[in-house]
């Protein structure tokens, strides 16, 4: 088979799955690994085989990119300490208790294999991660925290995977020399990052008026970001997470409400393929990692994936509590500043730590021969470590944490609709402020202030619950009905003003702040279209 037609093949069953899935009420990614473990043991069928290359480069960038736009920078600034404490502490960690137990039971398994091996399963995969939660209703917190956990935790680990390859490579390591060149790949990474998103701020403004260009900019974006860090033989990984983080807190400012429309549009079109394509090719890989697993029985390599396994899981509950509790127990100001955690929340977090696409892209990255000609050492071993610890994280973890939640009620106590009320009557009340300041000497026809007037006054009346009801726009292409839509559209850009000032001061959960956006974008393209 033509690979264009395998493509085109895997992206019809992803979609097929995707609504079996959710009929299922599981998530998504989970099903999709397991028929595509199922699918690559069909007689027959031709090897599809995962190029490392195609996977950082092809998946990665917009994958991560996407998750960046998504997060609160606001939410995330606030817990950054605990996202750092995951995302370096806990791989660091992860990684160093991986390779000491690899080292003590796995025959011939050498600390910088076992580091290296620790490297490519400590991180969580910001995609299986965001998945898992939807829907689950838990504190906005724990969310926010993992999926900056998930952003930064990669680069991380990418970076300890470098050196581990380095010294197996090379027989040099030096660990001064390593920690001090981590700072600086993390460092100069972030500042490419924000570098590009300067760039792509002044790009946006230039183009935009033109949708289709604006929207075609950022798909590659994300491209660019991570090529020109790997150039420099820096973290793609941190400068795309960068620069989407930067842009996202600037969509008001660089967009119009058409081309914001058409972009989500369409990043939510190609999240959505290359999501599903990313986890069923996953599950494709099993038959030819078990087949070519030379110098070691089927049952052994087993037992040490297993062990692997449970060590990856055990090492962060090890480390999230302590991580939790002891910055409250050293510090008074942070006692003081941060309600204590509650150890039903730590435990999900503890639980949540589902492997993913960078951990599998990691492991077939790794050559094939040492500089030397001999074959990598445990290449093949690593691999279906890799692959196991993937399966058990995503599928176990990943069913069970609906059921862990439930069992440990950890629900969000803030009241989204009420949340959602209180930022509408916000806007309305900014726009009756902002009528009667600027509208009051006869700039438009008293008729149409009156209408645009009532409007948001039975708006507001409508949120305190006073009434229930809505007014007819006018149907007639008057130069009056041409008064009003020009009137609204420009309330429109007050209460628009009104969402930025929440974004930048407050910590209103980024989802209804998104969902108040896109509705002001749809409501000013239905005027505009209206105008005759």
């Amino acid at each position: 088979m033509h690979p264009i037609e395998i493509v085109t093949g895997l992206l019809g069953v992803t979609s097929l799955l995707v609504v079996v899935a959710r009929w299922l009420r599981i998530s998504y990614p989970i099903l999709l690994v397991i028929v595509g473990l199922l699918i690559g043991w069909i007689p027959g069928l031709p090897p599809v085989i995962l190029s490392p290359d195609e996977v950082f480069l092809v998946f990665l960038p917009p994958l991560l990119y996407a998750a960046a736009w998504q997060i609160d920078n606001l939410e995330l600034k606030l817990y950054s300490r605990s996202v750092s404490l995951l995302a370096v502490g806990l791989v660091l960690f992860t990684s160093t208790l991986v390779a000491l137990v690899a080292h003590a039971f796995i025959p011939g398994f050498s600390l910088a294999q076992g580091y290296l091996l620790g490297a490519i399963i400590a991180p969580p995969d910001a995609v299986a991660a965001t998945s898992v939660m939807r829907g689950l209703n838990i504190p906005k917190q724990i969310t926010t925290v993992l999926e900056g956990e998930s952003l930064v935790n990669d680069a991380t680990s990418l970076i300890i995977y470098r050196y581990g390859l380095v010294a197996i490579l090379t027989n040099h390591f030096v660990l001064w020399e390593a920690s001090y060149q981590f700072i600086g790949i993390a460092l100069i990474s972030v500042a490419i990052g924000l570098t590009i998103g300067w760039i792509m701020i002044w790009v946006h403004r230039m183009i935009s008026k033109d949708n289709v260009t604006s929207t075609a900019i950022t798909l590659l974006t994300p491209y660019g970001s991570y090529l020109i860090a790997e150039n420099f033989h820096l973290s793609g990984v941190l400068a795309v997470v960068t620069t989407g983080l930067f842009l996202s807190a600037r969509t008001s400012q660089i967009f119009t409400y058409h081309s914001r429309l058409q972009t989500n549009s369409v990043w939510e079109i190609v999240v959505f393929l290359l999501n599903g394509l990313v986890f069923i090719l996953i599950g494709l890989q099993l038959p030819m990692i078990v087949a070519d697993l030379n110098g070691y029985t089927l049952p052994e390599a087993i037992n040490y994936a297993l062990l692997i396994s449970v060590v990856a899981v055990i090492s962060r509950l090890i480390w999230v509590f302590p991580g939790a509790y002891l910055p409250r127990w050293l510090s008074p100001r942070i006692r003081k500043r941060e309600e204590k955690p509650a150890w039903q929340q730590i435990m999900v977090v503890g639980w949540a730590g589902m492997r993913g696409v960078v951990s599998l892209a990691g492991a077939l990255a790794l050559p094939n021969t040492l500089p030397n000609g001999q074959p990598f050492p445990a290449r093949d071993l690593i691999l279906f470590i890799t692959f196991i610890v993937i399966l058990i994280t995503l599928v176990i973890q990943g069913l069970t944490l609906p059921l862990l939640v439930e069992a440990l009620n950890v629900r969000e106590d803030v009241d989204e609709k009420q949340e959602e009320r209180k930022l509408r009557r916000k806007m309305a009340l900014q726009v009756i402020t902002h009528l009667e300041e600027n509208h009051s000497a006869g700039s438009v026809h008293d008729d149409v202030l009156n209408y645009v007037k009532n409007t948001y006054e039975l708006r507001i009346n409508e949120l305190n619950g006073m009434l229930r009801g809505s007014i007819s726009t006018p149907h007639k292409p008057t130069e009056l009905y041409q008064q009003a839509i020009r009137l609204q559209l420009e309330l429109i850009d007050v209460e628009r003003t009104v969402l930025i000032e929440q974004r930048q001061s407050t910590l209103l959960d980024g989802e209804i702040i998104r969902k108040m956006e896109q509705e002001l974008d749809l409501e000013a393209a239905r005027l505009s279209l209206a105008q005759p």
